[in-house]
């Protein structure tokens, strides 16, 4: 059985993989950051009940990523922390699936689902966040331009900017694969939100309210006998 809390923990275990993200700056902290971010995820899988299909994808990305971060922390280059990079990208990718499967079969809103949402949401834009950190270590030319290559503080804050559509406009990507990846997490964003609210406004009901309830008509009839 699935813990009643299970969300509240993601949710604390993704600002902490956040607050962790800020300052990794060694190679050692990065591969500190994906261990952390494997027990997020792992967490994610398990209280949303993924499919063994999904948790084996999981587990192989699990093993990729902590592979790379092992070898990354004893061999030095860029096309190694370019890998660590993109399997913590496609770790967080994996788990919104299984939150938003989870949601879609709850029957009412509550705290769990709530926080749930807002976890999957999280996950999304720190997935894109550490896309793009992939693609600096990966393409020759300055993933912004002048602005050059973001640390991964910088990356993670134009992913949320743009998961976001707020467009601050003080980061620019120079040019592709970036400027694709951006579109696709503006829509990706805008989706999940549409979808999201629509999930709520559906099964949300305030206290006392029931459906296909008539209390408050028979309220108002007469009592005839």
């Amino acid at each position: 059985m699935r813990p009643r809390s299970g969300y509240g923990l993601v949710l604390c275990l993704i600002v902490g993989t956040y607050l962790l993200a800020l300052v990794a700056e060694r190679r050692w902290m990065v591969t500190v950051l994906l261990a952390v971010q494997t027990a997020t995820v792992w967490q994610s899988l398990r209280v949303s009940g993924a499919r063994p299909a999904l948790r084996l994808a999981g587990a192989g990305v699990f093993a990729l990523a902590l592979t790379a971060a092992v070898i990354n922390l004893v061999a030095r280059g860029q096309p190694l922390t370019a890998v660590a990079f993109s399997a913590a990208s496609a770790l967080y990718l994996l788990a919104p699936f299984s939150i938003v499967r989870d949601l879609g079969r709850r029957d009412r809103v509550d705290a769990q689902t709530m926080l749930g949402a807002l976890a999957a949401y999280l996950l999304i834009g720190m997935a894109f966040g550490f896309a793009y950190a992939c693609v600096a270590a990966w393409q020759p030319g300055p993933l912004f331009g002048e602005g050059g290559d973001p640390p991964l503080s910088q990356a993670l804050f134009f992913s949320f900017v743009t998961v976001t559509t707020t467009g601050y406009g003080d980061l620019v990507p120079a040019g592709n694969p970036a400027q694709t990846i951006a579109v696709v997490e503006a829509l990706t964003g805008q989706l999940f939100l549409v979808t999201a609210v629509a999930k709520v406004v559906e099964n949300w009901r305030p206290r006392n309210w029931r459906r296909g309830s008539s209390t408050g008509d028979d309220a108002a009839a007469p009592d005839v006998r």
